[in-house]
C-alpha cells in the first residue's frame, strides 16, 4: 500500500527523517490519527539495530498507531511483530510496518478509531434531582438533598473529563441515583458499556430491582441493564448429567439432585437463587458451573448453557451489575494479556464504578490470592479417576480408548488410578500434619527464624505432595502426547488438559512454599477451615503484600473513568490511608478528585453515642468479659430488644450470649447467634421480630439493613482492631515497620476507625430511624488514639459516663 493513503506527507517526512538519523536501522514512532484515520503526527519513542525495535508501552494510548521501519524493505511481519500487534490491537493500538524511506506500508493491525464523545449536561442532570425536578414530580414526599446533587456533579464530571473520583458519602446521601444518572446518561449518549460493581448481593438486588428502572425512567432511558454473576451461580447442564447418569449407575436417588434436575427443564436463567428451594452446597458443588471445568465449544449442551446466555445477555447491555470478586477476576484475565478491549470473563467496557468501595482491598486480596486444599486436589484427582462401590468413574476410562497404546506403553486407568492415589495420600498427611500444629505461621518474615518443627510439619510434607504431583502431571502429559491428533480436540483430551493445568497450579503453589523466603512480596500461611459439613481441613494461601502496583495496571490507568463511593472511605474527613491501600497514592498519571459529603441525617437530635467510662480495658478479659455481659443485658432489658451486639471474636460472643441470654429471654426477647442459622434467616427473623437482638461478629459489621424499630440499639463491644496474629496483616504491618514506617498507627489505627464507621452506620438507615450506638471499649476515652475513632463519626448527642449514669441517659433517650 503506498504511504500517501495511511501517512499524511509530514508524518511521513518526520519517520524518514528519524530513520536516516538511526543510519537505517529499525525506529519505532507513535502516531496520532485524525478522524479520516490518517496519522497526522508522530513521536519517536525507541530504537533498535537492523532486525529489532522495543515497543514501548508507556509511550502508547488508545487509538495510536506504532509504526517501525523494515531496513531490507521486506514488509511481512515476523512471528515477533505479530504478537505484539496482537497484544497492543487488543488495547486499541494499531499496527504498521514501512520501508526506510516511507514509501510504501504494511498494516498489520488497525487503530481503534476513537467516537467524538459527547459530553454530558451537568445542569441538566442535577435538574432531575433538584426541588421541582423530575424526581420529586413521580415519587411522593420526595426531599432534595443538596449531598446528592452534589455528588452527581462529581461524578458527572468524572465521566465528562475521564478523571477518577473518590467520594465518601454518608448513609442517606442517596449515592445510587447520583452515580447511576450519569452513567445511565452516558451509556446512552455515548454508545458505551458501564460496568457497576458492589460488594453486596443486597445492593446488587436494590439497584437491579429498584434503584437503575427508577434512574431509567427519570432519563426516559431504554439502556439495556443485566445483572452478571460468578459461574458458581449456574448449573452446568454437562456435570448435572453426568451426576444423574453416576446415581442412576449405583440405584441412588437425591432428593436435592432431583430438584435441581427438574427444576433446570424450565428454568430460564439456571441461576441457583431461583431454585424453588435450598438444595445442600454438597450436592450444588457438583453441578455448579466453573471456569477450569469448562468445556466450551466442545460441550454438547453448549446450545442450552446458562453461563453462556447470561454472558450473551451481558454482551448486549450498556450498563452491568457485578461484584467486585467477579470484577477482579475480569481484571486478572485482561493484565494476564487478554487486553482491555477484549472479551474476558465480561465484555469490553471503558468505565467503571465501585460502590461499597472501603471493601475494594479486601476484594482485591481475596481474588488475587492462591489457594490449596484438600478438597480442591481431590476434586481435580476425581475428575481424572475416582471408584465408587468397586467401579472406576473418571476420565481414566475415556483417555484409554483414545490412546495409540503403541506410544503410551503402559496402562493408562492403572497409572492415573496409583498415581492419583499417591497424591491424594499425600494431601491429606499434609493435611493432617498441618491441622495439628495449627498456630504455627508461616510468612515471609519468618524467613531466619523457622522451627525446625515447621519444617517437618509443612514444609517437608508439602515438597512431597510437590513431587508427586509432578510425576502425575508428567504422566496426564504422556498420554495427551499419545492420543492420535484426529482425537486432540475432543471432549475427553479437552479436560484433560484443563485438569493437568490445574495440578500444575498446585505444584507451582507447592513450589512456592518451599522457596517463600525468597519471594519478598508475598505473603505463605496456612490457616484452618471448615465446610458446612463440619468437616475441617487446612487451606494453604499465597497472598500478595502490596496490591497497589495491580490496582493502577488493573483499574486506575486503563479505565477512562473510575468512581469510587462508599460512606466510609475517610478517617477525620483524611481520605489518605484508603488512597494508600489502592495504590493512588502519589498516582500522578490521572486526575484524582476527591469530595466528603456527610450524611443529611439528623444524628445528633437521633442518636445518642455512649461510652461507659468505667468498664474494664480488654486487656483485663475475666473483667471486661463480665462486665460486658452484664452491661449488655441492662441495655437490651431497656430497649425490649431491637439489639445488635457486634463482637469482634466469635469466643467473647459465644462467652456474652451464653451469660446474658437467659436472663433476656425471660422477658420475652427472642435472642438470635450468629452461627445457629444462615445469614440471610437470621436477618430475615431479626428485621421481623421487633423483640429480637442479634449477636453477630465480623461479616455483621456491614450490609445489615433494618430500618425503624427492628433496630434501636447498636452495641459495639470492642474497638475493632483486626487480630494482629492474622498472617496478611501481620506481614504487611512488618513491611510498614521495615520502610521506616508506623505500622499501628499507618495501618492497624486506621483500618479500625474505618470499621468501626461500619458498625455505627448499622443504627440509622432513614431520616426518621432513632436510636443509640455504644461503645464498650473505654479505650475509646482512655487512650489518646481514642479521639480519632470518635472524631471520625457522625456528630450525634454524647454520654461519656459511668456505666449506671449512662443506663439512665439510655432510659430517658428512649422513652422521655
Amino acid at each position: 500500500m503506498n504511504s500517501i493513503e495511511r501517512l499524511d506527507p509530514d508524518a511521513a517526512r518526520a519517520i524518514r527523517e528519524a530513520v536516516a538519523e538511526a543510519d537505517g536501522q529499525e525506529v519505532l514512532v507513535v502516531g496520532k490519527v485524525d478522524g479520516d484515520g490518517v496519522v497526522v503526527e508522530v513521536v519517536v519513542a525507541a530504537r533498535g539495530n537492523e532486525t529489532a525495535v522495543p515497543a514501548l508501552r508507556p509511550h502508547m494510548e488508545k487509538g495510536d498507531v506504532v509504526i517501525h521501519n523494515h531496513p531490507s524493505g521486506v514488509l511481512r511481519p515476523s512471528d515477533a511483530d505479530l504478537g505484539v500487534a496482537s497484544q497492543l490491537g487488543n488495547l486499541g493500538i494499531g499496527f504498521y510496518i514501512v520501508d526506510n524511506l516511507v514509501d510504501r506500508v504494511y498494516v498489520v493491525a488497525e487503530p481503534y478509531l476513537l467516537r467524538e464523545i459527547e459530553p454530558l449536561d451537568v445542569e441538566e442532570l442535577a435538574g432531575a434531582l433538584a426541588p421541582g425536578g423530575a424526581l420529586s414530580r413521580i415519587m411522593d414526599g420526595y426531599e432534595a438533598r443538596d449531598s446528592q446533587i452534589e455528588l452527581l456533579e462529581s461524578v458527572a464530571t468524572a465521566f465528562n473529563e475521564g478523571s477518577i473520583c473518590v467520594a465518601e458519602a454518608g448513609t442517606g446521601v442517596g449515592k445510587s441515583m447520583a452515580y447511576l444518572l450519569p452513567a445511565v446518561a452516558w451509556a446512552e449518549q455515548n454508545q458505551e458499556r458501564i460496568v457497576v460493581s458492589t460488594a453486596t448481593i443486597n445492593l446488587q438486588q436494590q439497584l437491579v430491582e429498584k434503584d437503575i428502572p427508577l434512574a431509567l425512567k427519570l432519563l426516559g432511558s431504554k439502556v439495556k441493564v443485566a445483572l452478571v454473576k460468578g459461574r458458581g451461580n449456574y448449573v452446568c447442564l454437562r456435570k448435572l448429567n453426568e451426576s444423574r447418569d453416576e446415581d442412576s449407575l449405583f440405584e441412588e436417588v437425591d432428593d436435592d439432585l432431583t430438584v435441581i434436575s427438574q427444576w433446570s427443564e424450565t428454568s430460564k436463567t439456571g441461576s441457583r437463587s431461583e431454585l424453588p428451594r435450598f438444595v445442600n452446597d454438597r450436592v450444588w458443588s457438583r453441578v455448579a458451573a466453573e471456569a477450569d471445568g469448562c468445556l466450551a465449544q466442545r460441550c454438547r449442551f453448549r446450545e442450552r448453557c446458562f453461563v453462556l446466555q447470561a454472558r450473551r445477555e451481558a454482551a448486549t447491555a450498556q450498563l452491568l451489575v457485578v461484584n467486585h470478586h467477579l470484577l477482579f477476576s475480569d481484571l486478572a484475565v485482561r493484565i494476564s494479556g487478554a487486553g482491555f478491549e477484549a472479551t474476558a470473563v465480561l465484555p469490553p467496557f471503558q468505565r467503571v464504578v465501585f460502590d461499597e468501595a472501603h471493601n475494594m482491598e479486601r476484594s482485591a486480596t481475596s481474588y488475587f490470592s492462591e489457594n490449596m486444599n484438600r478438597f480442591s486436589v481431590s476434586r481435580q484427582l476425581g475428575r481424572l479417576f475416582r471408584r465408587r462401590k468397586g467401579r472406576s468413574l473418571g476420565l481414566a476410562g475415556r483417555l484409554s480408548s483414545l490412546v495409540d497404546r503403541s506410544r503410551y506403553g503402559g496402562d493408562v486407568v492403572g497409572d492415573l488410578e496409583r498415581m492419583t492415589q499417591q497424591v491424594a495420600e499425600r494431601a491429606e498427611t499434609l493435611d493432617a500434619s498441618v491441622l495439628a500444629s495449627l498456630g504455627t505461621e508461616l510468612t515471609r518474615r519468618y524467613a531466619g527464624e523457622i522451627r525446625e518443627e515447621t519444617r517437618t510439619e509443612l514444609l517437608d510434607p508439602m515438597a512431597e505432595l510437590h513431587d508427586a504431583l509432578l510425576s502425575l502431571v508428567s504422566t496426564v502429559q504422556k498420554i495427551l502426547e499419545a492420543i492420535p491428533e484426529s482425537s486432540l480436540e475432543t471432549p475427553e483430551a479437552y479436560e484433560t488438559r484443563i485438569v493437568r493445568e490445574r495440578l500444575e497450579g498446585f505444584g507451582s503453589l507447592c513450589q512456592a512454599f518451599s522457596q517463600y523466603d525468597e519471594i519478598r512480596e508475598k505473603v505463605f500461611w496456612a490457616e484452618r477451615s471448615r465446610l458446612p459439613s463440619g468437616d475441617v481441613y487446612a487451606q494453604f494461601v499465597v497472598t500478595p503484600l502490596d496490591l497497589s502496583t495491580l490496582m493502577r495496571e488493573a483499574v486506575f490507568e486503563p479505565y477512562d473513568t473510575v468512581v469510587c463511593t462508599s460512606a466510609t472511605l475517610t478517617v477525620r474527613n483524611d481520605f489518605g490511608f484508603w488512597l494508600r491501600r489502592v495504590g493512588l497514592s502519589g498516582f500522578e498519571l490521572r486526575v484524582i478528585e476527591t469530595v466528603v459529603l456527610p450524611s443529611p441525617f439528623p444524628y445528633r437530635e437521633h442518636v445518642l453515642l455512649g461510652v461507659p467510662v468505667d468498664a474494664p480495658e480488654p486487656t483485663q478479659e475475666e473483667r471486661y468479659a463480665d462486665f460486658v455481659a452484664e452491661f449488655v443485658a441492662d441495655v437490651l432489658e431497656l430497649s425490649e430488644g431491637g439489639g445488635l451486639v457486634l463482637f469482634t471474636s466469635y469466643g467473647m460472643l459465644r462467652r456474652v450470649y451464653e451469660a446474658a441470654s437467659p436472663r433476656l429471654a425471660k422477658r420475652g426477647i427472642t435472642v438470635l447467634k450468629q452461627g445457629d442459622e444462615d445469614r440471610a434467616r437470621l436477618l430475615g427473623t431479626f428485621n421481623t421480630d421487633i423483640a429480637s437482638v442479634l449477636f453477630a461478629t465480623d461479616s455483621f459489621w456491614e450490609g445489615v439493613d433494618a430500618p425503624g424499630e427492628t433496630l434501636k440499639v447498636v452495641i459495639i463491644c470492642r474497638l475493632p482492631f483486626r487480630v494482629p496474629s492474622d498472617p496478611v496483616i501481620k506481614a504487611r504491618m512488618e513491611a510498614i515497620d521495615a520502610s521506616g514506617g508506623n505500622s499501628f498507627g499507618e495501618y492497624a489505627l486506621p483500618t479500625a476507625v474505618m470499621r468501626l464507621r461500619q458498625g455505627f452506620g448499622r443504627l440509622m438507615r432513614r431520616a426518621s430511624d432513632r436510636g443509640i450506638v455504644l461503645i464498650l471499649d473505654s479505650r475509646v476515652v482512655k487512650k489518646s488514639y481514642g479521639d480519632l475513632f470518635l472524631d471520625s463519626l457522625p456528630d450525634a448527642s454524647r454520654s461519656l459516663s459511668p456505666s449506671r449514669s449512662l443506663l439512665s441517659e439510655i432510659e430517658h433517650f428512649l422513652y422521655g
